[in-house]
């Protein structure tokens, strides 16, 4: 049988709806009613019929079984729960005496049938877990919810972050960790993932036009620099020549750098850094001048500060995103929470692979930690208060014990007729 867990009176878990157990109070005392009735009609016909003889004494016969059957099914059911009429008899009152042997059986019973890795990553499987959450995470409404709850977690978490903290963590894990770990040969690599993905070109190119842009500014303070440079015995329109013509040339030189992506400073500009990045990943001399320059980047005493004020601004930024519904940040969270929604709901082979992941998460938790998560049946089982335990179950499945009082009457009846029928045959 089923039995709904229990705890003392104290817990509210175990007070439970007052007026669902007040309905199970009911139907219990109702069920108590007609089983008693009928072992109360049983008696009565047994009294109106004794020493009668032809049909009466089938009926009398009938009658006292029935008693019988009523009788010992009463007990039996009693048993289970108290003590019948207060008698310690032996075995009587099984589920407040034994009710740690119980939970101990429930324990076993649990871990291996329930517990095994197999029937657990069937389940799993057959659940679609992945495909249900992406169903539900597409809904708008749901994005939003679950986006409010990230929100909320990720604004408590940041509340709690002092600038202090992240400072220590900085000077006492993050800092002495990356001056122990050589980044040289990844940085090496990583510039040569750069540069074969051309990802440089922008950059370049920006230079470039902020470079057109300063010039076209500054034209006047660039050739009245250049004149200044100029010797004193030349003639000022010479000067001013000259300083034109060297405005003019860099701004050409700028202009053609940024119309041609194979012009040959780009192309010097690939060649040194392309070395560069060989150097790092195996010249030990250039691999030992940038390791100095990340030791003194990293135990500059500016480091520190500008660390906390670039966290700090940070932080603020993201507390004041976090905390506007309407902001563009949550926005954007909803917006990839429902995106994930449709891809886990549509996406077959995604679905497939995450619910693999979950059936080797939750195969790996049984195979490992089965027992301990199976005592937590016997552990809360022993918490329980023995005569309030057993009185929380008879409310939760009495009703239903009460039909073996019932059937125990009819068919001791039924019995008993058979039994005298068969007596007077062979008499």
């Amino acid at each position: 049988m089923t039995v709904a867990p229990v705890r003392p009176p104290s817990s509210p878990r175990l007070a439970g709806s007052a007026e669902a157990d007040e309905r199970r109070r009911v139907a219990l005392r109702r069920m108590k009613t007609v089983a008693t009735t009928l072992l109360a009609v049983a008696a009565v016909i047994y009294v109106a019929t004794l020493q009668q003889d032809g049909a009466l004494g089938f009926v009398n016969a009938a009658a006292e079984a029935a008693m019988v059957g009523a009788l010992a099914d009463w007990f039996a059911v009693t048993a289970l729960f108290r003590h019948p009429l207060g008698l310690p008899i032996p075995h009587t009152a099984l589920i407040p005496t034994r009710k740690d042997q119980i939970g101990e059986s429930l324990q076993e019973f649990v871990a291996d049938n329930f517990l095994s890795e197999e029937i657990v990553r069937e389940k799993v499987g057959q659940a679609e877990v992945t495909r249900r959450i992406g169903t539900w995470l597409a809904e708008r409404e749901h994005a939003e919810r679950v986006g409010a709850e990230l929100a909320t977690a990720g604004h408590g978490v940041l509340s709690v972050l002092r600038d202090d903290d992240v400072a220590a963590m900085l000077e006492q894990v993050v800092v002495p960790r990356a001056a122990d770990i050589p980044v040289s040969p990844l940085a090496g690599g990583l510039l040569d993932g750069i540069l074969d993905d051309g990802a440089h070109h922008r950059l370049v190119d920006l230079l470039v036009d902020e470079g057109r842009s300063w010039l076209e500014i500054n034209s006047e303070r660039i050739m009245l620099l250049v004149t200044e440079q100029a010797p004193g015995w030349t003639p000022q329109w010479v000067d001013n020549r000259i300083a034109r013509r060297v405005y003019d040339e860099m701004y050409r030189w700028l202009s053609e750098i940024s119309a041609d992506q194979q012009h040959p400073a780009r192309q010097a500009l690939d060649d040194l850094l392309r070395r560069l990045a060989r150097d790092l990943r195996s010249d030990p001399e250039t691999q030992a001048r940038f390791e100095a320059i990340k030791i003194r980047l990293l135990e500059h005493p500016e480091l520190r500060k500008a660390t906390i004020a670039l966290w700090s601004t940070v932080r603020r930024m993201l507390l004041e995103a976090l905390a506007d519904p309407t902001g563009e940040l949550r926005r954007r969270i909803v917006d990839a929470l429902a995106d994930l929604g449709v891809r886990l709901s549509t996406d077959q082979e995604l679905q497939a692979r995450l619910d693999t992941y979950a059936q080797d998460v939750v195969g790996y938790v049984v195979r490992n930690y089965a027992d301990e998560l199976a005592t937590v049946i016997s552990e809360t089982v022993k918490r329980w208060d023995a005569v309030d335990a057993s009185r929380r179950i008879e409310l939760h499945v009495g009703r239903d014990l009460q039909f073996i009082r019932i059937n125990g009457t009819v068919v001791g009846a039924l019995a008993g007729l058979a039994i005298h029928t068969f007596t007077i045959l062979i008499s």
